[in-house]
C-alpha cells in the first residue's frame, strides 16, 4: 500500500494483506497515569505493618484518603494486604472486556432465570436475594445487571425469550438520565396534548378559537403563526428566536391588534374572498391573510 494515502484504499484491498500477517499488532498495555504504582503499593504495605493510619499513609503518598482506603479494602483489608499481589490483581482486573456477573456465577444465573420465568421484576429478584441469602455476598446482583444481561444478547447469559416476562415490553434499556431530565431536555413541562381540545374546536363550528405554530426557515429565521379555526384567518409574526417567551410575547402583542369580536373576521372573509392576502396588520414584520 502506498504511504501517504491510506484513506484512498478500500477495505477489501488491504484486508488480504492484514490477514496474511495475522491482523494488527495489539497496542502495548500501559498503566494509567492516575493508577497506583507498585512502589506506592509497597509504601501502603509498609505503612500498614508499622501501624500507620490510612490518612497518614495517604498524606505520605500525596494521594486522596479514599484512594488508599479503597485500595486496601479491595485487596483483603489491613490484615492480608500484600503489595505485589495487589498490583497483579489490579493489572488483571483492568483487562477489558470483562465477563458479566451472571456469566461467571452459574448458580446465580439459574436463580435469576427461574424468577424471571415467574414474572418477577429485576428489582424484586435483587431484593429477594438480599433477604434470602444475607450471609452470602456472592449471591447478590443489581437489577441493572439483570436488565443489561437481558437486553445485550451478545453476553449470552439470559435467553431472549425471558424478555417477554418483563412488565415493560421495550427492547432496549432506557438510561436513568432519560427520567431525570425528562422535563428539561426536548420536552415541554406540564404540556397539554392537542388531542385534548374540545369537540367544538375540532369541527370549527364556533368562531373565536385560535391555533398557534412556529415555522423555522433558512438563516435562522422564525415565523409564528396564529390561525382562527372557523374563518381560517391567519396571522404571521416574525420573531427573533424560537424561545418560548419570545414567541408568546410576540403573539400576545399581535393578537391585541385583532378585532375583539370573532364574527368580524368571518364578515371580513366573506367580503374579501378566501385566498386573498389582507394587508391589515403589518406592524413588526407581520402579515395577515385568509386561507
Amino acid at each position: 500500500m502506498r504511504s501517504g494515502a491510506p484513506s484512498a484504499r478500500k477495505h477489501s484491498s488491504i484486508r488480504c494483506l492484514v490477514s496474511r500477517h495475522g491482523g494488527f499488532v495489539p497496542a502495548v498495555r500501559r498503566r494509567a497515569l492516575l493508577a497506583l504504582t507498585l512502589r506506592e503499593r509497597e509504601e501502603i504495605s509498609r505503612g500498614i505493618v508499622s501501624g500507620s493510619s490510612i490518612r497518614a499513609i495517604a498524606k505520605g503518598l500525596d494521594r486522596a484518603v479514599s484512594t488508599v482506603s479503597r485500595e486496601v479494602a479491595r485487596h483483603g483489608g489491613r490484615c492480608v494486604y500484600r503489595a505485589n499481589q495487589a498490583d497483579c490483581e489490579a493489572w488483571e482486573s483492568a483487562l477489558r472486556p470483562k465477563r458479566c456477573l451472571l456469566a461467571i456465577h452459574v448458580k446465580l444465573q439459574k436463580i435469576v432465570a427461574s424468577k424471571l420465568n415467574l414474572d418477577w421484576s429485576p428489582q424484586q429478584i435483587s431484593g429477594w436475594l438480599k433477604t434470602q441469602y444475607p450471609e452470602d455476598e456472592s449471591l447478590r446482583v443489581s437489577h441493572e445487571t439483570i436488565y443489561r444481561s437481558l437486553f445485550i444478547q451478545a453476553r449470552g447469559v439470559l435467553k431472549k425469550e425471558l424478555l417477554g416476562h418483563l412488565r415493560s415490553k421495550r427492547r432496549i434499556r432506557r438510561s436513568q438520565h432519560a427520567r431525570i431530565f425528562k422535563d428539561s431536555r426536548g420536552q415541554i413541562a406540564d404540556a397539554i396534548s392537542i388531542r385534548e381540545r374540545p369537540a367544538e374546536i375540532e369541527d370549527r363550528a364556533i368562531p373565536g378559537h385560535w391555533e398557534g405554530d412556529l415555522l423555522s426557515g433558512s438563516k435562522n429565521s422564525h415565523i409564528a403563526t396564529l390561525v382562527e379555526r372557523h374563518s381560517r384567518f391567519t396571522t404571521l409574526v416574525k420573531v427573533s428566536s424560537k424561545d418560548t417567551a419570545v414567541v408568546v410575547a410576540a403573539l400576545s402583542r399581535q393578537i391585541r391588534k385583532l378585532p375583539r369580536d370573532p364574527t368580524a373576521l368571518v364578515d371580513l372573509g366573506s367580503r374579501t374572498g378566501n385566498g386573498q392576502a389582507q394587508n391589515l396588520y403589518r406592524g413588526h414584520g407581520c402579515e395577515s391573510l385568509f386561507l
